[in-house]
């Protein structure tokens, strides 16, 4: 029997917590600040039944009362030994406490310290707002001036979306939010090991979704009847150039940022290799494409492994969901790496070519995607699907001009179509076991691949 079972109720209801569907147990509740008299920052360990992880560890800030408060009525975490118990990102009063905190920052808070970097005077009067539309984390706005992102699984270690951020907006670039501040607490013999809890950055009032904007451009391309890329008004080549500049400044930086190291050609083709040997297991429609596939791992076997890879921090999960373009240009958000990935792994070096092509796979899948949503007839579905591989391509293009004015070089040309190619074959397995409808999308871009070798 739990010990803690409303708590453990209310994690298994809500969006952020990443053991839905597994039989999980809360088995400790550390405090490990307080802020005031009523807002405090709870850790929750879970353990689970079976698979991995084994263990998790979710962050629970809550602000507590000595009676019900209607207007939290949907946040509440738990109820008893007088004292009502409700998750704080709901909670203005309580989010107004964390702004205070990081306007007066450095501020210590039993274990939690709040750390501000120079530069940018915080609006301390601001309300705040909860941000809907977030997953795996909390994020609160306060007015136009900033957005607290309130990270709900955490691991011992610096979180990679503070510790490039920081990099880089010290490095006065321009393609990020700036960041503000971020939280922490300190653990173990001395205060070691540090757990990265939240971070405070730049509020990009004027941001539209680039994922959203490049699907306007594909359903303004199919809206037209006869009419090519180039030739619609919602043209996107022109953005998708300016992306690739922009990605490219940003590896730029945290090349000069952080350490840089080189990575083993034979064992990044075995890796590409063993990924697709599990698709396989999962995909039997991807079997008709695994020669060409592996001749394309392959060729990343035979480059010159004293200088073909060079390894430096990178975004990890670029796409197009991770951009959002201002009046300003773009920027690029959510450098925390692929969610499923452990941390310390999210925080290694790797190739920036696994960013392009990511980017690369993004495009495509924003022009299938609406030709899905179309549900064409067989005849109107091979105009379309035409004139949307001419999106994808003309966008590639676009990019990677941006990204490289010079052009590709054999041995970048070469990772770049081994990533999209190992990208492709991680979205089959991805698409199969969640969205069968959307199999059709990578397994396109494979039959293409394979028609080009």
């Amino acid at each position: 029997m739990s010990l803690h079972p409303q708590r453990q109720e209310f994690l298994a209801r809500q969006r952020w917590f990443g053991g839905k569907g597994r039989d999980f147990e809360v088995t400790d509740v550390r405090v490990v600040a307080e802020l005031g008299e009523r807002v405090r920052i709870e850790l929750v360990d879970v353990a689970y039944a079976d698979g991995q992880p084994a263990e998790e560890s979710y962050q629970m800030p809550v602000s507590t009362y000595p009676e019900p408060q209607d207007r939290l009525g949907h946040a509440l975490v738990r109820e008893g030994d007088g004292e009502w118990t409700y998750d704080a990102v709901h909670d203005r009063e309580a989010m107004d406490t964390y702004l205070k905190a990081f306007v007066a920052a450095p501020t210590t808070a039993g274990a939690a310290t709040f750390h501000r970097l120079p530069g940018h005077d915080l609006d301390g009067g601001t309300h705040s707002t909860l941000f809907s539309g977030q997953q795996s984390n909390s994020s609160v706005m306060y007015g136009d001036d900033a957005i607290l992102k309130v990270f709900r699984k955490v691991s011992v270690g610096q979180n990679p979306d503070i510790e490039i951020h920081r990099a880089l907006t010290e490095a006065d670039n321009h393609h990020v939010a700036a960041l503000y501040g971020w939280v922490d607490v300190q653990s173990g013999e001395g205060g070691r090991r540090t757990t990265d809890l939240a971070m405070l950055q730049q509020f990009l009032r004027t941001a539209t979704d680039g994922w959203e904007l490049a699907l306007a451009s594909v359903r303004n391309l199919y809206a037209e009847e006869d009419l090519h890329a180039e030739e619609v008004g919602g043209d996107f080549a022109a953005e998708s150039l300016r992306l690739g500049e922009a990605v490219a400044a940003v590896h730029a930086d945290l090349r000069t940022a952080f350490p840089t190291t080189t990575g083993d050609v034979a064992e990044l083709a075995a890796t590409m290799n063993r990924r697709l040997d599990d698709a396989l297991a999962v995909v039997p429609r991807l079997a008709e494409h695994e020669d060409p596939l592996r001749a394309v791992f392959a060729r990343v076997a035979e480059l010159d492994g004293s200088a073909a890879l060079p390894f430096q921090r990178i975004h990890g999960d670029l796409h197009l969901g991770q951009t959002l373009r201002t009046s300003l240009g773009w920027k690029l958000v959510d450098f925390e790496g692929e969610p499923a990935k452990p941390l310390a792994e999210r925080r290694l070096p790797d190739s920036p070519w696994r960013d392009v092509a990511g980017m690369l796979r993004s495009f495509d899948y924003a022009a299938h995607s609406v030709l899905i949503d179309f549900s064409p007839d067989a005849e109107l579905a091979g105009q379309l699907g035409y004139r949307g591989q001419e999106w994808t391509t003309r966008n590639h293009t676009a990019f990677l001009e941006g990204y490289a004015p010079d052009g590709l070089d054999p041995t970048a040309a070469t990772l770049v179509a081994a990533y999209q190619a190992d990208k492709a074959v991680y979205e089959c397995g991805y698409e199969a076991r969640n969205r069968p409808g959307w199999l059709q999308i990578p397994l396109h871009a494979i039959e293409l691949l394979g028609k080009e070798i």
